[in-house]
């Protein structure tokens, strides 16, 4: 040790020794850097880190020991031969790399301990092929036990920084190897510089081409600070695109709306923002913390293979409830760095707004959009549970089947946002009186049906509850400040009397429902078998006339109107006849008041309208042509706007057209009907009052509107000199119209007795079986040809004829 101390201080030059310290400790820095990345790297790019990191390191053990030598002041000449120090930088490089190879070849403490020999001995082999090319006046003597010491030093600095420093990730990690390496590097050096003894020896001549130390300074300085410095730009430049491009996945990642997550040996090595506001926790939180089982956890068992969609629960770092999530991995092994080993990506999708999604899909499947009720298919599904319910408890079960009476009408005259708030009041009325088990369904339209489970004997509390339903659904529903009529009819089915299954209940119900409603609306009625069959033809003729609407099988008679003065004929009205392929035809008495209850009234009338019109514009003469309105009709706003695109189409005068309404259709939404008839008189059609003396205002009807025609309802016509009152009303309407100045118009006229007292009381127009009965359009031609002399009266043959057509 002595003689360490003394060769280090007495012999070297110290500002020297300081500056290849510090080279010695910059390279060996530069190469734990180097060897960090190498230790990640595979394939041709672990080649390239292994040869930079070898070519450093050599080159840094090189200059540190030459640096050192020209600090070597022995007081004699001495000079340097060119192979041999070449040689000594050869062998350093390729030891160098040797032996980071090995270490890096596999992760363990053999492998560190095997490099760390082969550093060492290659440190030892580089310091003393250098000294072989050492010449000076003299001879060297060596110590032998000291040279084997130091190389024992060299190996022993070189094993301790691999083992210590590890795979060298960290700053600390290579500060600690390379500081361990320099030690090393220094201690073999001056210790193996002691091991040696100059004799001087005058006749040992030095060379003059020899590198002399000015020039060995220079070379090594410059060769060794510009391998130190292009290895710590390589690093610099690769930790700086390591970096950018980690920034720019994360970036990614971070903009990503699923949730991504790194793991690496089962525990978190990063995660994006997404999953961290998944899990409540930020990043630096999780890194660390293991996944499965502590934070995610899957449904079911089963391969983890990449690309599989799984399923498992997300539990949140602070606590609370956990979230449902999809789960898709894939490994980010690239084959070229070794960090990457194992490393898994999961995606991690959040489940909850798609299983709300399909929550709210599913209810929606099984109830009714506008109401919250269970709808038809839910409503087959929970009335075969009840059923099976009552049989196995022996509970009594009843099915009600609801209608709003009038609901048509309020949906036409307020519009179908008033409609759905009646749908809507009622749907909460309905389950404000049904108490679990028992349940309420909306079928569609304004019918709902109510399913009662009660343990009570059938019928008596199926008629409480109906009676409680009635009674509840009877009071007006309040809409944009104003309350809306409102009521129900019911129909009741009891189990087993009346069905053993869902089918047969509901349509019994439904049959007793008709019944209900035939019987004046706000009733219930229970199921009878003898209404099966009468109910059941009255839905078969339903079924047929919409069908016959659709098939062209109405046909439209027109009915002569003539003027008393004369008996021409100065008009028709159009009829509206169904001709049955089975049944042949069928009177308007029976199929206009089915279509009025199953709401094809409103087809049936715009097809006559448009059938008339087309048909009186394609007469010679301009006869005038009048056509019914239903009250359905009358109060629809959309009437004038249809009015006038038929006369647009067909072509005809609005002035030949005219339209019959009865009193009794104004009196349901009074203000909307005029509305609408003023609107009709605006396009400059004329407008009728049917059947006038049947209605309850006739008066103030009149003083309301100014209609262009008052038709006597057949009723008073035809009692005329028969019953005194109806003879004095015929004349007392006849005169209310001369003075108000009102066409009027006799219906029924039969007999020539008849004719002759209207004619008497100035009356204006004429209809009835004595002008002519109904015909179909080519039946008319007497009448409507320009050419043709015009009959008074419908020839006897024409009127047999249509007789027997009608």
């Amino acid at each position: 040790m002595l003689k360490f101390l003394t060769c280090l201080t007495t012999q070297h030059d110290l500002r020297l020794v300081l500056i290849a310290g510090l080279v010695c400790l910059a390279g060996c820095f530069t190469t734990f850097r180097l060897y960090s990345r190498m230790r990640g790297a595979r394939g041709v790019v672990r080649a390239a880190w292994l040869l930079l990191t070898g070519l450093v390191a050599g080159s840094s053990v090189w200059a540190t020991h030459f640096i050192a030598m020209v600090a070597f002041t022995p007081g004699l000449k001495t000079g340097y031969s060119p192979t041999g120090t070449l040689l000594s930088l050869m062998i350093a490089v390729l030891f160098m790399g040797g032996g980071f190879a090995v270490a890096s070849a596999q992760r363990s403490t053999t492998n560190d301990f095997a490099g760390g020999v082969l550093l060492g001995l290659g440190v030892a082999a580089m310091h003393y092929m250098g000294m072989s090319a050492f010449v000076t006046q003299g001879h060297l003597v060596w110590e032998h036990a000291t040279v084997g010491l130091s190389a024992i030093l060299g190996v022993s600095g070189a094993t301790a920084a691999l083992v210590l420093a590890g795979q060298a990730r960290s700053a600390r990690g290579q500060a600690i190897g390379g500081g361990l390496l320099c030690l090393g590097i220094v201690a073999l050096h001056f210790t193996g510089m002691s091991a040696i003894t100059i004799v001087p020896d005058a006749s040992v001549a030095v060379p003059d081409q020899l590198l002399s130390g000015g020039m060995l300074t220079l070379a090594v300085g410059s060769i060794t600070s510009m391998i130190i410095l292009g290895g710590l730009g390589a690093v610099a430049i690769e930790s700086q695109t390591s970096r950018s491009a980690l920034e720019r996945i994360r970036r990614l990642a971070n903009a990503a709306y699923e949730g991504l997550v790194v793991v690496q040996s089962g525990r978190i090595n990063d995660a994006n923002a997404a999953f961290c506001d998944l899990v409540g926790a930020e990043l630096s939180e999780l890194v660390g913390r293991p996944l499965l089982g502590a934070i995610l956890t899957f449904d079911e068992s089963g391969p983890n293979r990449e690309g599989v969609r799984r399923e498992g629960k997300l539990r949140p770092i602070a606590g609370g409830r956990e979230i449902p999530v999809e789960v898709f991995s894939r490994l980010m092994d690239d084959g070229a760095r070794v960090e990457t080993s194992g490393l898994t990506v999961l995606a991690v999708r959040d489940l909850r707004e798609r299983r709300a999604a399909e929550e709210k899909i599913r209810y929606l499947a099984e109830h009714d959009g506008l109401t919250g009720l269970p709808n038809r298919n839910s409503l087959q599904t929970r009335l075969a549970a009840a059923i099976e319910r009552v049989e196995a408890s022996g509970e009594s079960l009843s099915v009600i089947c609801v209608d709003l009476d009038h609901f048509k009408e309020a949906n036409d005259q307020h519009g179908h946002v008033a409609g759905d708030a009646i749908l809507v009041e009622a749907a909460r009325r309905l389950q404000l009186t049904v108490q679990a088990p028992s349940f309420a369904a909306r079928l569609g339209g304004d019918e709902f049906i109510v399913v009662q489970i009660a343990g009570g004997d059938q019928p008596g509390a199926a008629a409480e509850l109906a009676g409680a339903l009635i009674e509840r659904l009877s009071a007006p529903a309040p809409y944009a400040g104003q309350e809306l009529a409102l009521g129900a009819s019911l129909g009741v089915s009891l189990y087993p009397d009346d069905g053993r299954t869902a089918e047969a209940l509901m349509a019994n119900a439904d049959m007793a429902l008709y019944r209900a409603k035939e019987s004046g609306r706000g009733v219930y009625r229970f199921f009878k078998r003898e209404m099966d069959d009468s109910i059941r033809e009255r839905r078969n003729l339903a079924r047929d006339l919409r069908q016959g609407i659709a098939d062209g099988e109405l046909i439209v008679h027109y009915q002569p109107l003539a003027r008393a003065t004369d008996g021409e004929v100065c008009g028709f009205e159009a009829l509206a006849r169904w001709k049955h392929p089975t049944r042949g035809m069928i009177p308007p008495l029976e199929f206009i008041p089915v279509a009025e209850e199953n709401g094809l009234i409103g087809a049936l009338g715009e097809w006559v309208l448009r059938r008339a019109c087309a048909d009186a514009a394609s007469w010679e003469k301009p006869l005038r042509i009048a056509v019914n309105l239903s009250p359905i009709q009358l109060h629809n706003p959309a009437l004038p706007s249809l009015v006038h695109e038929v006369l647009i189409s067909t072509g005809l005068s609005p002035s030949r057209l005219e339209l019959e309404i009865t009193e009794s259709a104004l009196f349901k939404d009074y203000q909307r009907a005029l509305d609408n008839l003023r609107r009709l008189k605006a396009l400059g059609v004329r407008i009728a009052m049917d059947d006038f003396g049947t209605g309850f205002s006739s008066l103030s009807t009149l003083q309301s509107f100014p209609f262009d025609k008052i038709k006597i309802d057949k009723s008073f016509v035809e009692n005329i000199h028969r019953h005194d009152r109806a003879t004095v009303i015929v004349r007392a309407v006849l005169g209310l119209g001369r003075s108000l100045e009102i066409p009027v118009v006799a219906e029924g006229v039969e007999t020539e007795e008849q004719i002759l007292f209207l004619r008497g009381e100035n009356c204006t127009e004429l209809q009835g079986y004595a002008i002519g009965r109904p015909a179909p359009v080519d039946a008319l031609a007497a009448w409507t040809m320009a050419t043709a002399g015009a009959p008074a009266r419908q020839p006897a043959e024409t009127r047999r004829a249509v007789k027997r057509s009608a």
